[in-house]
């Protein structure tokens, strides 16, 4: 459901102008702040949702991960380089879940020096519902079709590959 517009105007719009006016072409400009914007929107409408379950989409991310590993278990430092944050932001993630009992740090019995990450019955209880929810909201993309997120997708793919994301 659209929220009630906060401004009258398109803000992104008017600083195209302004930022035609006193510097130049603003095409580039605009488009990074209306992605900047938008991962803004998607997030505040993910987090939301989320709410109830007393996680952030950040941690949803953790979550998710660990049920898709073979073993239901993952090491620290391999959920922060898929999920490409920072390893203080992996440890503030999982302090959060290990205290809301959603997931459990064990033991490598194979090297005593690294730390898993293990999804529990209750993580992985939230994780459904959470799925669910986050699914019926179509991940708060909803103002593109299948196609459209599509094309939006391969658009930013390319955008991140240039920036050297990924190989």
């Amino acid at each position: 459901m659209p929220r009630e517009p906060k401004l009258p105007f398109d803000p992104i719009e008017r600083a195209s102008e302004l930022w035609t006016t006193h510097i130049g072409d603003p095409t580039s400009m605009r488009l990074a702040t209306s992605i900047m914007r938008v991962q803004q929107l998607i997030i505040a409408e993910l987090d939301a949702v989320l709410k109830p379950y007393g996680i952030t989409f950040a941690r949803y991310e953790v979550l998710a991960l660990l049920s898709f590993s073979a073993t239901g278990r993952l090491p620290l430092s391999k959920i922060g380089e898929r999920l490409m944050v920072h390893p203080t932001s992996v440890t503030n993630a999982m302090d959060r879940l290990e205290a809301q009992g959603l997931v459990k740090r064990v033991a490598d019995r194979t090297d005593r020096r690294r730390t898993l990450a293990e999804l529990t019955a209750q993580g992985k209880d939230v994780l459904g519902q959470a799925t669910e929810k986050i699914m019926g909201i179509d991940f708060a993309v909803k103002g593109l079709d299948a196609a459209e997120q599509d094309a939006t997708y391969e658009l930013l793919r390319s955008l991140r590959l240039s920036a050297g994301d990924f190989d």
